[in-house]
């Protein structure tokens, strides 16, 4: 009797190396693997054509990775449980495989019923964990022995043999536009696909991770210092634990060689390093609060913005035209490139959520469409972060202006994406609704006119902020729940305190502690 099929599963894990379910299920017998486009996922409000571009590209890849491993790579649209049952009794298969994925609520729902299916219909439904989330999670306590112990681990190897499903080929690759969505890239997008990342990351290795620490705060150095992986991981062409082990391997050359690596250069990968905990760290939120996408993590907080939001506001923001130059170039880079840089993010949140007193939802579901690294867990906690609505963080409100001199000093990275600006003095580019009306005619940059006015007054629009949130955080109850968020969703390890002056509440940033957005440790 001939062996039956294993299928595999594919999702957020588009590779043939470290991949745990495909390893097993060409060790028992012949196998198929299997991509399913659902309108779960491709329908979701996050969804964007980007997304679809890498995808595709990535897809193709696999498929030629695979098929050269003689495994056929199958296609299906629609509901999985239909999908599954449909291919079930066309390939016989009696197991399944795949990657647990920590998603959107939409897609923990759908595992739940693939879940019931398989039980029903006899099917074996084997996951494998990918990244250092941990399912039915306990306790926080030891979770950075138990992720570093799970990054430790060996790299699976890719098949070195492998037998495909008999009389099965690989399904066309669907091309264009999938269940509505239209593929497109955008602006400076390097290449999808598992070849792409591993060029990626070794580049990033071997010679741009000497620059990550200092550059990965600033908008425009960023771009190239920092890692740029984060695409990569977050549709799985590369594993986490490929990338945390590669950086080790650096770290150890480079520590056994100090005359050979520039000064700096192990303190800046080695803060990478740490990051990439940090990545998991955020996903874990999602995978122990599912409902993160929806709801406040901390209900306290309900009712605080759901009933002003201001549509002429959102616009502005969202089109990059707050009258708030780093906000705006930010914006705008964002909207043509589909990247910024993790502290821009945060202030693009923190600016939507404090001056402006827009829902986090909304202004989440904007930038989820824009990263082209979308990567539910660490969007949502950190939407909600920089939103204050975690209840267990600092209020992070950003100034703009100070944002500007901090980090695009010369004014280059505004200059760029906002060229209405290109000759406003240097001294007024931070605020250039400052300048006299002579000014204005010198610099050919009439506020109001060639460039917005001010959205909102932010000295004024801080302040009520901090008085809103002052009133919900006096509440007994408040902060005897946020006491409870802090012992389930909170970090056991805390970095030292800096011996530096107390930043006003107008520019606190989130130096104190490492904050990642996006999965920044892996930009």
């Amino acid at each position: 009797m001939a062996a039956a099929t294993e299928l595999v599963w594919l999702k957020r894990d588009l590779r043939v190396a470290d991949h745990a379910p495909l390893f097993e299920a060409a060790a028992r017998g012949p196998v198929a693997a299997l991509y399913l486009w659902e309108p779960i996922v491709v329908g979701a409000a996050e969804f964007d054509g980007q997304h679809l571009a890498y995808l595709q590209g990535a897809l193709a890849e696999l498929s030629e990775s695979l098929w050269r491993l003689g495994i056929p790579l199958l296609f299906a649209e629609g509901d999985a449980v239909v999908a599954l049952e449909r291919l079930r009794r066309s390939l016989g298969f009696v197991r399944v495989w795949s990657h647990e994925e920590t998603g959107l609520l939409a897609t923990y729902r759908r595992d739940q019923a693939v879940a019931a299916w398989a039980r029903e219909v006899g099917v074996q439904w084997t996951e494998r964990p990918q990244t250092g989330v941990v399912r039915r999670l306990r306790t926080r306590d030891g979770w950075a022995k138990r992720w570093h112990a799970r990054m430790s681990e060996p790299i699976v190897p890719v098949p070195e043999s492998a037998r495909g499903a008999e009389g099965v080929l690989p399904d066309p690759l669907p091309v264009g536009t999938v269940l509505g969505v239209a593929p497109r890239r955008r602006d400076g997008q390097g290449q999808p696909g598992e070849s792409s990342a591993a060029r990626v990351l070794d580049d990033f290795l071997a010679v741009r991770s000497q620059r990550y620490r200092a550059s990965m705060s600033a908008p425009g150095p960023g771009w190239d210092g920092c890692s740029r992986l984060s695409e990569h991981l977050a549709f799985g062409a590369l594993s986490m634990r490929q990338t945390y082990q590669a950086t080790a391997r650096r770290l150890e050359e480079l520590r056994a060689d100090k005359s050979a690596a520039p000064k700096g250069w192990v303190g800046s990968l080695s803060a990478f390093a740490q990051r990439l905990r940090w990545h998991c760290h955020f996903e874990q939120k999602l995978e122990d609060a599912p409902d993160l996408e929806s709801v406040n993590l901390h209900r306290g907080y309900d009712g605080l913005r759901e009933s002003e939001f201001d549509t002429t506001r959102f616009a502005a923001w969202c089109e990059g035209r707050t009258g708030y130059p780093m906000v705006d170039a930010c914006m705008r880079s964002l909207l043509a490139t589909g990247w910024l840089n993790f502290r821009m993010r945060a202030m693009l949140v923190s600016f939507a959520s404090y001056h402006l007193w827009l829902h986090w939802r909304e202004t989440g579901l904007h930038l989820g469409r824009q990263f082209l690294d979308f990567e539910p867990g660490i969007h949502w906690a950190q939407v909600q972060m920089q939103s204050g609505t975690t209840g267990m963080n600092t209020l992070r409100m950003y100034n703009p202006a100070k944002q500007l001199v901090d980090h695009d000093p010369e004014g280059t990275f505004v200059r760029r994406w906002c060229p209405e600006l290109a000759g406003v003095p240097l001294a007024h580019l931070p605020e250039p609704h400052l300048m006299d009306a002579a000014e204005q005619r010198r610099a050919g940059c009439r506020i109001g006119r060639e460039y917005p006015s001010p959205i909102v007054d932010s000295k004024a629009a801080l302040a009520l902020a901090r008085t809103r949130f002052r009133d919900v955080r006096r509440d007994p109850a408040v902060r005897a729940e946020a006491a409870e968020i802090v012992e389930k969703h909170g970090s056991r390890r805390r970095p030292p305190r800096r011996k530096s002056r107390r930043p006003s509440p107008a520019s606190r940033t989130p130096d104190a502690a490492p904050t990642l957005f996006d999965g920044d440790p892996l930009e």
